[in-house]
């Protein structure tokens, strides 16, 4: 640590004299009993240290070198948990317990960190979570559990035990900052889950010693989410008068660059972070915890090294066991606590069940929805949870929620791929139910001011999320070029077609435009085969290459546009004399569909749309008109047959369902994702070169909205989760 300073004397030593003296005992080579009295005097007094960046990084170089001998950071850790422990068993306890759990907590936070990213390799060693032989032995200090084990199970008691107020906010918040760290083993090791994989504090967590601590540790990390605590700064009553730290007075808080107090996110942060940081943090831990698998079997077997790598790697997923999950178990099995239960459910789900108020995490996240680790968590909610869903569908303000996640779409530039996808499968999971369906079309917005290109009034929230789910595969077209993407669009539009009502003029007109749009690229793709297939004559390999990647792209076409016709085939069918504007949309822009009448691959679903044609065009020739025909003339001719019209010679095809089925392994995706997250919001900072979890740029090439993964692999996981049921 460069220059240790002297030994004070305890008696009438300057504060500053003590506090440097006892952290530079804590890194240096003297190993200190768990039981000695240095630990109390370490943890009592004040840590006002102002020390610059370099000379915490030497002490977190100096406490590295001397871990291994003297254990000092499983002792500390054990005396965090015996902090928390006082905690809990005293009742409304003294600030002086608190500010000991504090202080443990800041240097815990600040060398475990150091250690994690620092590690020479991702078994993380150098942590040494053990007593030497010279010490108690650990069950005795430890109630019989390793230090990972005793600690957590401390820290989720805390949390789901100890209310939030003004005199814990702090110790709340760092305490669920240090989880953050105490977690980020996980980013030393690769994006695909394995034995070797090492993280002893989150596999700690999901093995608690009683179930209830998951229940309620889950609990009061979403109900600090909802409750979106503003940061108060008013008065700590942790600490005594006159010794509040300072942005600047923590040790190692310049140097490990991680957020130790509130005050932090006053200077650092903007937007939803700075009003309620403690809601933001248990969201990041929640999220990390119900995503997280652990590894316990994987079945080796040797490949025929001629076999492709993909099958080879797929026929390793395929025999890969992953241990329960508790966090995850008890968010899928959550219930509404409005909604009574009979005592005997507690029997079906093998003890409590976590009760949630639905409705305040209904409104939390329609207010939220901008963050993007806010719609990760309404998808994991929808997903995993059939209760929540289900309310989330018999709700009449379905508005509260689709309106961001539509307004989150339409500024799709500004979205991360990944984000993208998750509210585009949300609205997937969500258009699978029937009655969602037709109530969009009966909620009527008065205006839609994030809107910009056309003036939005008195359009239907069905008409929105059609206009807006068919601008996404404009812009996918366009931009990112991303077949999954088109495919789950067009999927929900599909289920959404036989319960249209009343859709309006610009929806209709967008529809219809979807169809010219996808037509005219499979037309180019058609030309530059034909003039591929001349190149490939000469037989060259990759002019042969070209000819396949064009045909193979045509073929994805072709499916979109029969999806297309598909759409438009069951509106006709299902709910034509509901859907006017549909009709006058189809016969303003029939010379479209011209084209396609004769092809193989399209004229059996064109044949709907002409019938429809036909029927109108004839009631059309029939009315005599003074003077030329106006939208409006023509909308009155279509909207008075609409009434008399009977579907007759109507072919009647299978409606499409499509689902959204999780990908086997979404563990692949989703931590990564989760970590991204956290590092994206700064809640975290990390060595870039010590991350092995995804690819990972240095801070000065990192973007504000940088993806998981290269765009040529975004979609991981999910890219094959949208399943057709016909």
């Amino acid at each position: 640590m460069g220059a240790v300073p002297s030994t004070p004397r305890w008696s009438g030593a300057r504060p500053q004299d003590t506090a440097e003296y006892l952290i530079a005992t804590f890194v240096g080579e003297k190993s200190f009993p768990v039981s000695s009295d240095f630990w109390q005097k370490l943890l009592e007094l004040p840590l006002n240290l102002q020390w610059p960046p370099h000379r915490v990084r030497q002490a977190c170089e100096l406490f590295a070198r001397n871990n291994y001998d003297t254990r000092h950071l499983a002792k500390i850790l054990i005396h965090l948990a015996w902090c928390l422990q006082e905690s809990l068993s005293t009742p409304g306890a003294p600030s002086v317990v608190y500010g000991k759990t504090l202080n443990a907590l800041y240097i815990s936070s600040i060398f475990l960190k150091y250690l994690v990213e620092n590690a020479k390799t991702n078994k993380i060693e150098e942590l040494y979570l053990s007593l030497d032989e010279s010490e108690p032995t650990l069950a005795d200090v430890t109630q019989g559990q390793t230090i990972e084990d005793f600690l957590m199970h401390a820290v989720l008691r805390f949390i789901g035990s100890i209310d939030v107020s003004p005199d814990t906010y702090v110790l709340h918040l760092e305490l669920l900052n240090f989880m953050l760290i105490a977690m980020s083993t996980q980013l030393l090791s690769g994006p695909s889950p394995g034995l070797k994989d090492v993280n002893p504090f989150i596999d700690a967590a999901m093995a608690p010693v009683e179930s209830s601590l998951v229940i309620l540790a889950v609990r009061k990390l979403l109900l600090n989410y909802v409750a979106r605590s503003p940061l108060n700064i008013a008065p700590y009553s942790i600490f005594p008068e006159g010794s509040q730290p300072g942005v600047l007075q923590k040790v190692g808080s310049a140097a490990a660059n991680i957020v130790l107090l509130p005050f932090n996110y006053l200077l650092s942060s903007s937007g939803e972070g700075s009003r309620s940081p403690l809601a933001d943090c248990s969201l990041h831990v929640l999220l990390i915890l119900i995503h997280y698998r652990k590894c316990v079997v994987e079945n080796e077997f040797i490949t025929d090294q001629s076999d492709d790598t993909a099958a080879s790697d797929s026929n390793l997923k395929q025999n890969t066991c992953f241990s329960d999950n508790p966090f995850c178990k008890a968010l899928v099995n959550a219930t509404d606590v409005e909604f009574d239960r009979l005592d005997t459910e507690a029997i079906v789900h093998n003890g409590p069940v976590l009760r949630l108020p639905f409705a305040s995490l209904f409104d939390t996240l329609g207010i939220c929805l901008a963050d993007e680790a806010a719609v990760l968590l309404l998808y994991s909610l929808l997903q995993g949870n059939s209760d929540f869903l289900e309310y989330v569908l018999v709700r009449t303000d379905l508005d509260t929620l689709l309106m961001p996640l539509l307004e989150a779409l339409y500024n799709a530039p500004k979205r991360s791929s990944n984000q993208i996808y998750m509210l585009l499968i949300i609205l997937l999971m969500l258009s699978q139910d029937s009655s969602f369906n037709a109530s969009i079309h009966k909620l009527i917005l008065p205006n839609v001011p994030w809107y910009k290109e056309r003036l939005l009034h008195q359009t239907s929230l069905g008409s929105l999320l059609v206009i807006i789910l068919i601008r996404t595969v404009q812009y996918n077209l366009s931009k990112l070029r991303d077949v999954y993407l088109h495919t789950t669009c067009l999927a929900t539009l599909a289920n959404m077609a036989p319960h249209v009502h009343r859709l309006s003029s610009y929806a209709s007109q967008r529809l219809v435009s979807l169809f010219d749009m996808l037509s005219r690229k499979y037309n180019k793709l058609a030309e530059l085969r034909g003039n591929n297939w001349h190149l490939a004559k000469g037989n060259s390999i990759e002019e042969n290459g070209l000819a396949d990647d064009t045909s193979t792209e045509m073929h994805i076409y072709t499916d979109f546009l029969r999806l297309v016709l598909e759409i438009l085939n069951a509106i006709l069918t299902y709910a034509l004399p509901r859907n006017p504007e549909v009709v006058y949309a189809i016969m303003h822009r029939q010379e479209v569909f011209q084209p396609f009448k004769n092809h193989p691959r399209f004229n059996e679903l064109l044949e709907n749309i002409y019938t429809v044609l036909d029927f109108f065009n004839s009631r059309m020739d029939a009315q005599t008109t003074d003077g030329e025909w106006s939208v409006e003339k023509v909308l009155q001719v279509i909207i008075v047959n609409c009434r008399s019209w009977r579907g007759e010679g109507m072919k009647m095809f299978t409606q499409l369902r499509f689902t959204y089925e999780q990908e086997s392994h979404p563990e692949e995706f989703f931590i990564p994702y989760v970590w991204q997250l956290v590092l994206s919001r700064g809640a975290l900072s990390f060595n870039p070169g010590a991350i092995n979890l995804f690819p990972a740029d240095p801070p000065s090439e990192r973007q504000s909205n940088y993806d998981m993964v290269p765009n040529s692999q975004a979609n991981g996981e999910l890219e094959r989760a949208v399943f057709l049921d016909a």
